[in-house]
């Protein structure tokens, strides 16, 4: 049974980092993309960065690019989401997913299986 979970949420203040995880288990990881989304509270789910089944492409939402970097360990059956420069427009609660078919884009109809998600709170 496919499983990801995530990890590394939490309160931080405006400016700071945090780095979230994304653990899988049960099944081929590097066959997989993978994407970050994210919901706050009110809003619809939003697309925040993606990245190919080896990692050799990634892909960003406008409001993250520069500030935020995803990154991948498939020895690890590992995804990253550094996130850097944090806004209080960046407080959701954050989720991985993954896909079969190998898409790694905004679309999350596309994606398979869905972590539980992580909180990220940022204070002004």
């Amino acid at each position: 049974q496919v499983q990801l979970v995530e990890s590394g949420g939490g309160l931080v203040q405006a400016g700071g980092s945090l780095r979230l995880s994304c653990a899988a288990s049960g099944y081929t990881f590097s066959n997989y993309g993978v994407g970050w989304f994210r919901r706050a509270p009110g809003k619809e789910r939003e697309f925040v960065a993606a990245i190919t089944m080896s990692g050799g492409r990634t892909y960003y939402t406008d409001s993250t690019k520069g500030r935020f970097t995803i990154s991948r360990d498939n020895a690890k059956n590992a995804v990253y989401l550094q996130m850097n420069s944090l806004k209080p427009e960046d407080t959701a609660v954050y989720y991985c997913a993954a896909s079969r078919s190998g898409y790694s884009g905004p679309n999350y109809v596309a994606y398979d299986y869905w972590g539980q998600g992580t909180q990220v709170t940022v204070s002004s």
